[in-house]
């Protein structure tokens, strides 16, 4: 037989394979909440604020106890988030917030491939609904890193409804109080709300921060929460007769403290108004993620359709009151609270309902087990970090996703090996030496035990520099240095 046959032969056996996997691509909903903290859901132990439809995603799927994100912070997290590699490979390691946003060096690298270009090149319709904060300038635009559709911000957070603020009750950050005074002050109508317990003022969010659809500014006069929803929704009716990856980022429970009217009566027991904002807040995003799992379901798309949720990073306690119970830290910090976060899946064609799995996995995870199921693979998707959890979760590989975990932001550092966790986490009046945990005994990381454990120590420092000698500098940062 000639070479041309067993060519034309092979060229037919692929062109069969390609069809037989794009009849099998699934749907992909990513759902991604900002700064809601490990202990807040229903799911998660939390019975003061009821999240039934985020809560039936891990009783339709899988929870994950042991959920970590690459960052204790938005833009670094989802930079690993959108790449399936340590960002720190590609020196993304800190925050860019306000002005330095528009920094042209601020922003995911352009030589970065996405989740969202992969799944665009074996034919996936492909949106981001609301928070980018991977660049403010052109060359980062969504629409320019693999998204036929963007409906959303580019900088680090956006208020819920524009100045004069109607039909909510705001909080905000003051240095100071109507009088010079300290505390907090509350307006006549109730309706705005001053705190000093920050020290510093409620960032400029808005600042050269519009909103954006197809490119250009718009202006929404929907509380955000609720936009954000509405043109997701929209995008899954105009997409259902083909694969689609839907990024939906929503900006809940991030600041500015914005409650709507509705929710502020559903949550009036709570007596604090600080809290009963929150709680605003994340019943609002509750709602909102039952309208989206509702119109994949009247569209009979439930089944076909992976979805994830996750948090970006750990809840910033004294500014939101979001809990992080019972880990200890908080957004920015390397300690459990800040990079342990809500973390789930529901796939009902693969995944068996209400699972809890409690090794560690990671969100770069999302990255392989979305391609992989989407039918990705080899030199397309080239070398990650993560791994397809799917094999796992079916019990068909018994090892451990991952062994090792790894963290670095300037001086701040971590290392999960198995259940020791390695902690460089300098606070005030506090050495910046290793500190060493263990986890399986200690999950709220009280116990420091590097003296009474030194080899232990001296194996995870080693593990953590290996590691650490695998990444580059910052690309930017936001001292300038």
């Amino acid at each position: 037989m000639s070479v041309q046959f067993f060519i034309a032969v092979a060229c037919s056996f692929f062109a069969c394979s390609l069809l037989s996997a794009a009849e099998r691509q699934p749907n992909i909903v990513l759902l991604v909440a900002d700064d809601l903290g490990y202990g807040e859901l229903g799911c998660q132990g939390n019975p003061q604020i009821p999240t039934p439809h985020i809560d039936s995603i891990a009783n339709d799927g899988v929870r994950f106890t042991n959920g970590y994100v690459t960052a204790a912070f938005c833009s670094a997290s989802r930079a690993g988030l959108m790449t399936g590699r340590y960002q720190t490979r590609f020196g993304y390691e800190f925050n860019p917030i306000g002005a330095s946003n528009e920094d042209p060096n601020a922003g995911l690298p352009v030589t970065e491939m996405t989740l969202a270009d992969l799944l665009q090149n074996v034919g996936y319709t492909t949106a981001l609904i609301g928070k980018w904060h991977l660049g403010g300038t052109a060359k980062y635009h969504p629409q320019r890193r693999g998204f036929d559709e963007f409906f959303g911000f580019l900088h680090e957070g956006h208020y819920f409804v524009p100045p004069p603020y109607s039909g909510v009750t705001t909080m905000l950050r003051r240095k100071a109080l109507p009088g010079n005074s300290k505390g907090r002050w509350i307006s006549a109508d109730g309706k705005t709300v001053y705190s000093t317990h920050m020290g510093h003022n409620e960032p400029d969010y808005d600042a050269d921060n519009p909103l954006y659809k197809a490119g250009q500014p718009v202006e929404e006069q929907a509380y955000l929460t609720d936009a954000l929803t509405r043109e997701a929704t929209s995008f899954i009716e105009r997409s259902k007769d083909r694969p689609f990856f839907l990024y939906l980022a929503y900006n809940a429970v991030h600041s500015p403290l914005q409650g709507a009217d509705g929710y502020m009566q559903k949550f009036s027991s709570i007596d604090d108004i600080h809290r009963r904002i929150f709680a605003a807040m994340l019943g609002n995003l509750d709602d909102s993620v039952g309208s989206v799992l509702d119109c994949l379901q009247q569209n009979d798309l439930d089944q076909d359709t992976l979805v994830f949720f996750i948090s970006d990073n750990g809840g910033p306690t004294r500014e939101l009151t979001s809990s992080n119970l019972p880990l200890r830290g908080e957004k920015g910090s390397m300690y459990e609270g800040g990079i342990r976060v809500p973390f789930m899946m529901r796939w009902p064609k693969q995944v068996p309902a209400g699972e809890v799995y409690e090794n560690p996995v990671v969100s770069l995870d999302i990255f392989s087990t979305a391609t992989t199921a989407a039918g990705i693979g080899g030199q397309q998707v080239g070398i990650r970090d993560g791994v397809d959890l799917l094999p796992f979760l079916k019990g068909d590989i018994q090892e451990l996703p991952h062994e090792t975990l790894f963290w670095r932001t300037g001086t701040k550092a971590a290392l999960r090996h198995l259940n020791w966790k390695l902690l460089r986490n300098a606070e005030r009046q506090q050495s910046n030496d290793w500190r060493l945990f263990n986890l399986a005994e200690d999950v709220s990381e009280e116990s420091d035990l590097s003296v009474q454990n030194p080899a232990k120590l001296k194996e995870l420092v080693l593990k953590w520099e290996l590691l650490n000698a695998e990444m580059i500098a910052p690309i930017w940062n936001p001292s300038g240095r």
